[in-house]
């Protein structure tokens, strides 16, 4: 069936969403307008910050929405007049009915996981910490509750045991732009079949929090490792040592590699044996916490106010007994 020329506007936020737009509009499509949120006062110079998409958009000569209220009369009378087609949604916040519900053709979502498993606001983060060995990318159709709307397409992608979320994020972000233009081509040539999400797969991907990044040595030493990659390098992981040089001051350091220990360590096993989780174990550059059955190695942290750095340079600026 021969396509339509459809009149689309974009919502989003983040360098995530930029590649669905950029892919969009590469391939002709009609962009009338994007959405995203209003600029805010970030950083010590209190400077003006701008969204991904934003940056985008007026790069490329697309009228930019930015209302601080969904559901204001200013913003629907705004869309309404725009006469759009479709909304596309990827990475922005919850829209309401009034809106979602107005452009005849629908309103589909772009959403990092292979729905019904992991709604929420972090998909990509707790598949990782979860341990998952695979994930992927989900369009579907909005409806009232959040992420259950009907699956228009899905592709699967692997999680590599050596891939941190933002070696995922970055797959899933070009396997997405992918899918978003080929689901426009499937609205626009009415060729769209979607499906309601399967029953009995759904597991919640909640917002992460600061509390969310702590590290709780007593875990297991796979399941730090997995907390770990799952949020590196944004936003970290972390935890809290003293120094040996000078335990006045505890001192917050993010870690953003590790690597499970299961070798002899220079023969220190007796030593090993002593130890209880968040006791520090090191050699000459190297960087061992005690975890709650095992070893884990860290290669790479920072520690707060200092740069990123590996285990080795860590270890000669600071001399840490226990990390909690």
């Amino acid at each position: 069936m021969e396509e339509k020329k459809l009149k689309i506007v974009f919502f989003g936020t983040p360098e995530f969403a930029v590649a669905s737009l950029d892919r969009l509009l590469k391939a002709g499509r009609d962009i009338a307008a994007v959405v995203t949120m209003p600029d805010k006062v970030a950083g010590r110079g209190h400077k003006m910050i701008q969204s991904d998409v934003k940056k985008y958009a007026v790069a490329n000569g697309l009228r930019v929405l930015q209302p601080e209220k969904l559901k204001s009369a200013e913003f629907v009378d705004e869309l309404k007049e725009i006469g759009a087609d479709l909304f596309i949604v990827i990475a922005f916040r919850m829209l309401p009915e009034v809106v979602w519900s107005m452009p005849p053709k629908g309103t589909f979502n772009l959403h990092a996981s292979l729905l019904p498993k992991y709604r929420g606001a972090a998909p990509l983060n707790w598949a990782v910490i979860n341990g998952d060995t695979e994930t992927g990318v989900t369009t579907f159709f909005l409806k009232h509750e959040i992420d259950t709307g009907d699956i228009i397409e899905q592709r699967k992608v692997e999680i590599l045991p050596s891939d941190n979320v933002g070696d995922v994020h970055d797959r899933l972000m070009m396997l997405g732009a992918d899918m978003v233009a080929n689901t426009v081509s499937q609205i626009a040539a009415g060729e769209v079949c979607p499906r309601p999400q399967p029953e009995g797969e759904y597991l919640p991907a909640p917002k992460i929090f600061k509390e969310t990044c702590h590290i709780d040595w007593n875990k297991e030493t796979v399941r730090i490792h997995n907390l770990v990659r799952g949020l590196s390098p944004y936003p970290a992981a972390w935890t809290t040592f003293a120094d040996s040089r000078d335990s006045t001051s505890p001192c917050d350091v993010k870690i953003f590699s590790t690597q499970p220990q299961q070798d002899d360590i220079c023969g220190k096993d007796e030593e090993i044996c002593d130890l209880v989780p968040g006791d520090v174990l090191t050699t000459k550059d190297r960087l061992f916490v005690k975890t709650g059955d095992g070893l884990l190695e860290i290669l790479e942290l920072q520690p707060a106010g200092k740069k990123r750095m590996p285990a080795s340079a860590f270890l000669r600026g600071y001399s840490p007994a226990k990390f909690v």
